[in-house]
C-alpha cells in the first residue's frame, strides 16, 4: 500500500513550466495537488510519481501527464498544495502554447462539463465538480440496484472508494468518478461465483438498466445523472474461502465472515446504505492502515498472489481489456485511424475491389471504425466488432448522421459465451436470408492471443460457411509496427485457419508504413474461404 504522508516535508518547488514541475524534496513521501484556476485537476506523490533530476535524488521532476497535454493551451493560475496539510508550495500564472488573447486553460469534456483526473488516470467529471442535485440519480440507482440484488439473493453494500467516502467523510470522495458496490457470495468456489454474477447481471438488465461486463465476477451498471451524463456503478463479486476474502478486483486477504455479516449501515450523502459489519476491516484490507488519511493519488499495490488468483478465476474473460480501453480513451482527436477520414486502408480497398457492393462485411477488431465507415460509405453493410465497445462510439455517431449501413457490436474472441452466441446469431440469420459475407481482420491476429486467434478461426467457420471469405493482415516480424503486436509467420496463420476449415486462396507479404513519418514494417496478407 502507499506510504503514509505523515511527517512528510517538501523544502520547496523550484520550477513550474510547460514541461512539468521541479521540486526539492526531503523527508517522507507526500501528496501534492495541482490546481488550475482554483480547480484540482491532478495529484501526485513527490517521490513515487517523480524522477530524479540530479545525482543526489533530492531534486525531483514530474511531467504533466500525457492525457493533460491536449488541454494545456492558454494562461492559468497554477497552485501546488500539500493535500493533507494544505500548505501552498507554489502559486503563479503560466501560459501554455501560443493562445489567443485572454484564452484560459480549460479542462472540460465534449459536453462542456468540468473534468479532472480520477484515480485511474482518466479524465472524468469527478464528484467534487458535481452538485448534490447532479448526484441524486446515482444515489437512486445505487438503492435500486441494491434492491434488485437483494431480491436475487445477495446482500450488496458500497465498496472501495464509495465505502471509504461514506465511512470517512459521509459523502462521495471529491476526486472519485464512479461508484462501487460489493457483495460476498455464499458460494465458495470461483465457478459458482461466476455463474451467480451472470445471473445477477441478467436480473439488473431485466430491471431496465444497461450493463457492461468487466470479468467473470464484475460488471458495470449505467447510471444516468440529471443532465444526461452517464456515471458508472460497478458491481464487484467476492467470496470467502479458507479464511480468506477475495473481492474483485483488488482484495485477497485473511478475513473473518463476522466482519462482513450481518450487514450494518453507513451514511452516504444523507442516505442510509448497507455496510459490512465492521467496515473498518474492509477499508484496511483495501487501502492499508493509513486509509483514514486522504490520498487522491492512491494506487493499488495488489499482491502477486491475489492478482494471479483473480486473473485465473475471473479475468480470463477480459485479458488486456483495460490496456485497450486506456488506448482508445486517451486523446482521440487527431489520431490515426479516426473514422471520419475519407481514405480507406489497403485491406479495406482490397475488399472493395474484389467484392460487390451489398456484400456484408464483418469488421472484427474494428478499433475506432475507420475502415468500417469507409466501406459503409461505399455501399457495404458493415457490422463493426471490437473488444472495447467504447472505441466505436464516434463511428456509430457518424453512421447515424450519414445514414450509413453500419452496426457496432461487442465481440470477445477470448470468451466462448460471446464468440459462440454471436456466431450462432449470424449463422441463423444467414440461413433465413442468405447474403454474401466477408470478414475484415486488420492487425487482429497479431493483437490477440493464441485463444483469440483460434476464436477468429471458429467465428469465420460459423459465419462464412457457404463460400464467404476472410481478409486478414498481420505483422510478420520485420521492422517496427505499432506497439502491442506479436509477430506471426505465414505458417502459423495458415495452420490456424486451415484447422477450422479455411481454404487459403491468396497469401503474400509486403512492406507497409513507409510513407511520411511512419516506420516501415513487414505485413502478411491472407485471403481464405469456407465452403
Amino acid at each position: 500500500m502507499t506510504a503514509s504522508p505523515r511527517g512528510a516535508r517538501i523544502a520547496r518547488v523550484t520550477g513550474v513550466d510547460q514541461d512539468g514541475v521541479r521540486l526539492l524534496a526531503v523527508g517522507a513521501d507526500a501528496v501534492v495537488d495541482a490546481l488550475f484556476d482554483d480547480r484540482r485537476i491532478w495529484s501526485f506523490w513527490v517521490r513515487r510519481d517523480t524522477e530524479r533530476a540530479d545525482r543526489t535524488g533530492l531534486v525531483r521532476h514530474v511531467a504533466w501527464p500525457a492525457v493533460m497535454r491536449p488541454h494545456l493551451r492558454g494562461t492559468t493560475r497554477i497552485v501546488l498544495r500539500e493535500h493533507v496539510s494544505g500548505r501552498v508550495l507554489h502559486d503563479g500564472e503560466l501560459t501554455f502554447g501560443d493562445p489567443e488573447p485572454g484564452e484560459r486553460v480549460r479542462f472540460v469534456n465534449k459536453r462542456g462539463l468540468d473534468i479532472a483526473l480520477d484515480k485511474s488516470g482518466r479524465f472524468s467529471p469527478v464528484f467534487g465538480e458535481r452538485t448534490a442535485a447532479d448526484l441524486e440519480p446515482l444515489l437512486d440507482t445505487m438503492e435500486q440496484v441494491i434492491d434488485v440484488l437483494a431480491r436475487a439473493g445477495v446482500e450488496a453494500f458500497p465498496a472501495y472508494g464509495t465505502l471509504l467516502g461514506a465511512v470517512r467523510e459521509g459523502r462521495f470522495l471529491g476526486h472519485d468518478s464512479d461508484a462501487d458496490l460489493g457483495y460476498v457470495s455464499r458460494h465458495t468456489t470461483p465457478v459458482d461465483v461466476v455463474r451467480e454474477s451472470f445471473r445477477l447481471q441478467r436480473a439488473v438488465v431485466d430491471a431496465g438498466f444497461g450493463t457492461y461486463r468487466y470479468s467473470g465476477a464484475a460488471f458495470r451498471v449505467a447510471a444516468i445523472e440529471g443532465d444526461g451524463s452517464v456515471r458508472g456503478l460497478d458491481v464487484f463479486g467476492g467470496f470467502l474461502d479458507g479464511g480468506r476474502l477475495y473481492l474483485m478486483g483488488e482484495i485477497g486477504t485473511e478475513f473473518e465472515e463476522s466482519w462482513i455479516r450481518p450487514l450494518g449501515t453507513c451514511e452516504l450523502a444523507g442516505r442510509r446504505f448497507p455496510a459490512p459489519a465492521v467496515p473498518e476491516r474492509l477499508l484496511e484490507a483495501t487501502y492499508g492502515p493509513s486509509w483514514r488519511v486522504p490520498d487522491p493519488a492512491f494506487k493499488f499495490e495488489t499482491s502477486e498472489r491475489t492478482r494471479d488468483s483473480l486473473n485465473q478465476w475471473f479475468r480470463g474473460l477480459a485479458v488486456h481489456r483495460q490496456e485497450w480501453e486506456r488506448r482508445y480513451g486517451a486523446g482521440q482527436a487527431g489520431q490515426k485511424g479516426q473514422p471520419g477520414t475519407t481514405t480507406g486502408r489497403s485491406l479495406a480497398k482490397e475488399i472493395a475491389a474484389r467484392e460487390q457492393p451489398g456484400t456484408r462485411v464483418l469488421d472484427v477488431g474494428a478499433g475506432r471504425g475507420r475502415d468500417a465507415i469507409w466501406l459503409a460509405r461505399r455501399g457495404f453493410p458493415v457490422t463493426a466488432y471490437d473488444y472495447v465497445p467504447r472505441a466505436l462510439t464516434r463511428a456509430a455517431r457518424i453512421a447515424v448522421e450519414e445514414e450509413l449501413p453500419f452496426e457496432a457490436r461487442s465481440l470477445n474472441l477470448d470468451e466462448w459465451r460471446s464468440l459462440m452466441s454471436e456466431g450462432a446469431r449470424l449463422a441463423r440469420a444467414s440461413d433465413a436470408a442468405p447474403v454474401p459475407t466477408v470478414i475484415h481482420a486488420r492487425h487482429l491476429l497479431d493483437a490477440t492471443d493464441t485463444f483469440g486467434r483460434s476464436g477468429l478461426g471458429r467465428f469465420a467457420a460459423m459465419t462464412l460457411r457457404g463460400g464467404g471469405r476472410l481478409y486478414a493482415e498481420w505483422w510478420t516480424g520485420r521492422g517496427e509496427p505499432e506497439p502491442g503486436l506479436t509477430a506471426l509467420s505465414a505458417e502459423q496463420v495458415v495452420g490456424r485457419l486451415e484447422r477450422f476449415g479455411g481454404r487459403i486462396t491468396s497469401i503474400e507479404e509486403f512492406e507497409a508504413g513507409a510513407r511520411g513519418n511512419a516506420r516501415p514494417f513487414s505485413v502478411g496478407r491472407v485471403i481464405a474461404s469456407w465452403a
